[in-house]
């Protein structure tokens, strides 16, 4: 796979996986469970995911206890919600327009079973979580929970109950590789920009994975090449696996885009993902591949530590993949390339950052193509690119970037109409011509 460079200051950093691929657990949907077929609701409503993702939040809200799980079918469209109690909740759900499963296991309880495993389980190469589709837990174990290991996961799982958890072999490892990928170095390691974003202060900067913000402070376009980017903060291991990296030149056009080396794709809002949600992963090891959301906030147990509140897929990865960008069709930003097991070959369980807690974390919103004209401007840059012209376009974006349900739907189309101008300002964006400056990128 050839690399192209683009100027640096109107980069499309676009999806580029490159670093470490982890160990993990997980959550699965597929659980099976009484189907009730109620007439007392409205039928079923037809939803894209993202919207399923959405009313599942609110669902959530309104049944209380009596909600356990959700997941997208996406071969009819509609939201699968699990409900524990009495014949009013599902009423209720059926109403808002979802097909309702009544379960045994509540949330609570598999939450519970969650901590019990957290406790007496957390093995390097194992991972759990909740499968809505199984209203069970699914815990895996790589090849190299073998021995006393095993024995001590199986006789963990054993304690919850039946009914409550099962476990699978994975016949890969759950590891971290910093290498290979489309093309960020730092400190003797390779990794791959997720996305463009535009920091707190108003200045461009993009997000990848945490591990790679751990094991570099600077980061350059070239191996050995000067450094065109500081991390600002990195998580990992812990409660995700994400960084934020600012651009050295406050001028650096960062926009909204995932080249996936045939087209680019607009990103215009980042979105919860949603069990079952057709996603799409882009890394520079293995270029595009397609798949399926699997599970939500899983744990991850790594060699270096253990990883909470991931996304699990069955999309393939491979060494190098790490840090690309998960993303929708629609142009929807969902999460990160953190680790798993497996390759493009045999296939094997990827598990992903969700793009919307990192930006919570950091403070950051996703990036219009101009947000980095606009700081230009206030550095005396204004002539670059229409940046004055265009300051408005990037306060939008910072007002669209945290809009992930229903309710800021109007912000997110600020975020899109800001992104539309961008592409028109900053010519290249979209092809990323060859020049002197910048970062390297699929083709």
């Amino acid at each position: 796979m050839s690399h192209k460079r683009i100027p640096k200051r109107k980069a499309v950093i676009a999806a580029g996986g490159v670093v470490a691929l982890g160990a993990a657990a997980l959550i699965l949907p597929n659980a099976m469970a009484s189907q009730t077929d109620a007439t007392e609701g409205a039928a079923p409503r037809t939803l894209k995911a993202a919207d399923a993702s959405d009313l599942a939040s609110q669902l959530a809200e309104q049944l209380g206890e009596a909600f356990a799980g959700a997941y997208y079918d996406s071969g009819k469209q509609q939201l699968v919600i699990n409900v524990v109690g009495d014949n009013n909740n599902i009423i209720l759900a059926q109403k808002a327009g979802a097909v309702v499963r009544e379960v045994d296991n509540s949330t609570a309880a598999l939450k519970s079973a969650s901590q019990t495993l957290k406790a007496d389980a957390t093995i390097p190469g194992t991972s759990w979580a909740v499968d809505p589709r199984t209203n069970k837990i699914q815990v895996t174990a790589d090849s190299t929970v073998t021995g006393a290991k095993w024995d001590q996961l199986e006789s963990t799982v054993q304690t919850l109950g039946s009914g409550m958890a099962t476990i699978k072999k994975s016949a890969g490892e759950f590891k971290t590789f910093v290498e290979g990928g489309d093309a960020i170095f730092g400190g003797g390691a390779r990794c791959s920009l997720g996305f463009n974003v535009v920091a707190d202060d108003g200045t461009p900067a993009f997000l990848t994975a945490g591990h790679c913000g751990v094991a570099a402070a600077e980061w350059s376009d070239a191996q050995d090449g000067a450094p065109i980017g500081t991390v600002e903060t990195a998580t990992f291991p812990g409660d995700g696996d994400f960084a934020l990296v600012k651009y050295d030149d406050p001028a650096t056009e960062a926009p909204s885009t995932v080249n996936t080396g045939e087209q680019s794709v607009e990103i215009t809002q980042a979105a919860e993902a949603a069990v079952g949600e057709a996603v799409q992963r882009m890394g520079s090891t293995t270029g595009l591949n397609e798949g399926q959301v699997t599970g939500l906030d899983a744990t991850v147990n790594y060699p270096e530590g253990t990883v909470t509140g991931l996304i699990q897929t069955d999309v393939c990865a491979e060494p190098g993949d790490s840090g690309g960008s998960l993303f929708t069709e629609d142009g929807s930003a969902i999460g990160l390339t953190s680790g798993g097991s497996g390759d493009c070959t045999i296939g094997g369980e990827t598990f992903f950052q969700p793009v919307t807690t990192a930006l919570t974390a950091v403070g950051a919103t996703l990036g219009a193509g101009d947000a980095g004209a606009g700081a230009g401007e206030e550095a005396g840059a204004g002539d670059e690119a229409g940046a004055g012209e265009e300051a408005g376009a990037g306060e939008e974006a910072g007002a669209g970037g945290d809009a992930v349900g229903g309710e800021e739907a109007g912000a997110e189309e600020q975020v899109g109409g800001a992104e539309d101008q961008a592409g028109q300002t900053g010519e290249g964006h979209g092809d990323g011509a060859d020049d002197d400056s910048g970062l390297v990128r699929n083709q």
